[in-house]
């Protein structure tokens, strides 16, 4: 009886308390004479959508309530930042919104007599092959198209009456991997009077911290308003009395409660449409993050590695598929979780630096091997874990749900997190739900005589990968939605994990990861206090990755499009690091400064950096597939390993979080699967240059550990031209300069540093070596394939 009356007490308070939104506001990005619709639940976390909406002078608002949709249009040829009030609860929140004219580049097609469709398409759209048709407004035969686009470089083609072609009056093209090509446009950026916020300290005093920032503007005479301002604590305007203006100086103050718990302060300068950088600090109890031990999902470091193919730690459960056509790197080869835990125990993972593990799927495969469907049609077995053929059995070749219990424990006891690799897009055709649950499923034959088969753009949604891998059909099954995603919290309750890696992201409707990440707060982060990192796989454009990153859905994916231009941007002798730094800025007008995106330098679905650094293809090699069985590569140049520590440099010091795939600490090559998740070395298994790259680079990892202003930092270009990448990261607690020289040469660079800064030496955090800053101006070298992290003091 006492009990019953507790819970009603604990309920009734519960019911009393107002919610308070917990999740951070991220901005909305509009669109130059578009509507943006939002769904609210994308936005934050409640358990009441019950808001009002107040009137707003840059957008025209409309809330769908049956719906939770808000439909943002711009007005007044509205352009830069500015805030939208609603209230919850009798409470008022801010929604920033974000508009950034862009100008239209123009693409045209000549079409042929015969040609009735022509529609354009490429990394802009996600190469969506419907969205972008062409049109002849003038009638003067040609084709045309104008559409907005950042600075950059961008694939596309043309799809003509379902046949995808080149640009026929673009000679610039590149290999898609597919055996056929992509035509390239790079789009220049455009002048422009650049405003910057950079941070300068932050001062405490017993009843309050100043968080200091300036403004850098072309015009020296300008000073600072406070309309000028869009400043936020949480999602909540900040107080304009606590904010105080000294020419280009601003000074946000935090004081009372505002001092209490974990809260994020923002703030952005708009001029006449001109945006600055928003600047991001975030504190608990008032000190700002990085400044104690206390940690966020900022500060992951993570290592990636497959179950299989890391460890042997028991081989009593050595049992791989016996098949005359399955061939030793696509079978068992006798990794399991024991072999981890023994890892873990000798320090491995700590002496390196990471401190959370993306274990490969533990869920049980089949015993069978089965023929992949494109030509050659090679055997395999599921020794990757994604052909999962039941829904709560770890995999027997790997241990047990209690090892697999004591792995989680043992790893959160040696500051590791562990995040499991769900597979939500697909089952094996052995799985129980394929024969007693058709209908969860959707059909492998498409309705003109095709198989729906890898068609991963075409049919995004339905495309099966193999023809024994049916996919879930989420949309028109609601039970399987619902299956799917208690499953998942399962899998966390259960095993203890920190979170997830979700497999095939963009193959799964948003509606499963809404649902998912709904069970996931109300069940797991609000009961037990406890933040699930849950980041996604998908390959396509920026704003289609982007649509499932938020509050409502996932906290990240990995930043494939930065991947992309970042790798023939080291390994071209001829590719400027503007281009990378044009998507690098991208990036951050989507994602923001301090993000949760996964950068990779490899991984198990790409080829690993070492098979291209050697020269032993090259990228979009359609080869890739048939020298991963025929001619595996070995490391023949020892100056290779140099070409992967300077963009493990650049890696480990950018915004967003780290990604190391096993094998990468020490350069292990391999090119397409299987060769890329070939069995791991340790120790004397490493040859010198191998154990030379392992030492350095668990530097670089723990300089990132150490220093909180690569994991908490903004972004300000210093240099990007073909030979130097040169990035200050500044937070409130330190200033680091990175410098990456891709060239065999040594170069001489002079930098005249921002003078808001009042920099007087820089120190080499490697090597202890300083240098005198005179003037603002700096003066070094740094050697050929070479790189430099730099505390500025």
């Amino acid at each position: 009886m006492l009990n019953k009356v507790l819970l009603y007490i604990l309920l009734t308070l519960t019911t009393a308390t107002p919610q308070v939104i917990s999740d951070l506001i991220q901005p909305v990005n509009l669109q130059q004479d578009e509507t943006t619709k939002v769904l609210i639940s994308d936005m934050f976390y409640s358990e009441d959508y019950s808001i009002e909406f107040l009137p707003d002078t840059h957008v025209y608002v409309t809330f769908d309530a049956k719906a939770n949709e808000i439909f943002f249009t711009p007005k007044n040829n509205f352009s830069g930042i500015g805030l939208v009030s609603f209230k919850l609860n009798n409470e008022q929140y801010e929604i920033p919104i974000k508009l950034i004219k862009r100008k239209k580049y123009l693409f045209t097609y000549k079409p042929n007599p015969e040609d009735r469709q022509v529609n354009l398409f490429g990394q802009f759209n996600s190469w969506d092959r419907s969205n972008l048709p062409m049109k002849d407004d003038n009638g003067d035969g040609v084709l045309e198209l104008k559409i907005p686009l950042d600075a950059g470089r961008y694939e596309y083609k043309f799809y003509v009456d379902g046949k995808e072609l080149i640009d026929p009056e673009n000679p610039v093209k590149v290999s898609n991997g597919m055996g056929d090509f992509n035509s390239v446009r790079i789009i220049e950026e455009e002048p422009s009077a650049k405003i910057f916020i950079h941070v300068l300290s932050a001062e405490k005093t017993s009843d309050a911290l100043m968080l200091k920032f300036y403004l850098e503007h072309p015009d020296k005479s300008f000073n600072v308003s406070k309309q000028d301002i869009t400043a936020l604590f949480d999602n909540r305007s900040y107080p304009s009395e606590n904010i105080s203006l000294n020419g280009k100086e601003i000074t946000l103050t935090v004081k009372g409660e505002m001092l209490d718990g974990n809260h994020s302060i923002r703030i952005a300068v708009s001029l006449s449409g001109n945006v600055s950088n928003i600047q991001t600090v975030k504190i608990q109890n008032g000190n700002v993050a990085g400044s104690n031990k206390y940690r966020t999902l900022n500060d992951q470091i993570i290592y990636a590695l497959m179950i299989d193919r890391f460890k042997n730690g028991d081989t009593s459960n050595d049992a791989p598929i016996a098949h005359d056509s399955l061939f030793f790197p696509a079978n068992y080869q006798g990794g399991d979780l024991q072999g981890i835990i023994d890892k873990i125990e000798e320090g491995y993972f700590s002496s390196l630096g990471v401190n959370t593990l993306w274990v490969s799927p533990v869920i049980e495969n089949t015993n069978n091997a089965y023929r992949e469907y494109p030509p050659p049609h090679r055997y395999y077995s599921g020794y990757h874990g994604y052909w999962p053929v039941h829904p709560t059995n770890v995999e027997e070749k790997f241990g047990n749900m209690e090892l697999l219990k004591k792995l989680v424990k043992t790893a959160n006891a040696d500051e590791l997190k562990v995040l499991l690799d769900f597979v939500a897009n697909h089952v094996h055709i052995e799985h129980p739900f394929w024969a007693e649950h058709r209908d969860w499923f959707g059909t492998l034959e498409l309705p003109d005589g095709r198989k729906n088969l890898r068609l991963w753009d075409e049919h995004r949604l339905t495309t099966w990968f193999e023809p024994y891998m049916p996919s879930f059909d989420y949309v028109s099954s609601t039970e399987a939605l619902e299956y799917m995603t208690d499953n998942a919290v399962w899998w966390l309750k259960e095993s203890g994990a920190d979170g997830f890696r979700h497999d095939a992201v963009k193959h799964v409707p948003n509606e499963f990861w809404r649902l998912l990440t709904k069970k996931l707060k109300s069940e797991i982060e609000i009961p037990e206090q406890k933040r699930v990192y849950q980041i996604g796989e998908t390959f396509g454009g920026i704003d289609l990755i982007n649509s499932y990153v938020n509050n409502g859905q996932l906290n990240a994916q990995f930043n494939f499009n930065l991947y992309d231009v970042a790798l023939p941007t080291f390994l071209d002798d001829s590719a400027s690091f503007k281009m990378l730094d044009y998507q690098m800025q991208k990036s951050f007008q989507v994602f923001g400064f301090i993000n949760l995106m996964g950068n990779i330098l490899s991984s198990h679905d790409k080829i690993r950096y070492m098979a291209y650094a050697d020269g032993d293809l090259e990228i979009n090699d359609s080869r890739a597939g048939e020298i991963a069985w025929t001619n595996p590569p070995q490391v023949d140049n020892p100056s290779s390993y140099d070409k992967l520590k300077i963009h493990l440099a650049y890696l480990l010091t950018i915004p967003g979080i780290p990604v190391i795939y096993y094998g990468d600490e020490f350069g292990m090559t391999g090119v397409a699967d299987p060769d890329n998740r070939r069995m791991m070395r340790f120790n004397d298994q490493l040859n010198k240059y191998e154990k030379q790259t392992l030492m350095e680079v668990s530097k670089l990892i723990h300089i990132r550990k150490d220093h909180p202003a690569l994991r908490y930092g903004d972004f300000f270009t210093l240099q990007a031209d073909k030979n130097i990448y040169a990035y200050l990261r500044s937070d409130m607690n330190e200033r680091i300069l990175t410098i990456v020289n891709k060239s065999s040469k040594e170069q001489n660079l002079e930098y005249i540093l921002p003078g808001m800064y009042k920099v007087s030496k820089v120190k080499d955090i490697i090597s202890g070596r300083e240098f005198e800053v005179n003037n603002n101006k700096l003066n070094l070298n740094v050697g050929g394939i070479g790189y430099l992290i730099l505390k500025l003091e």
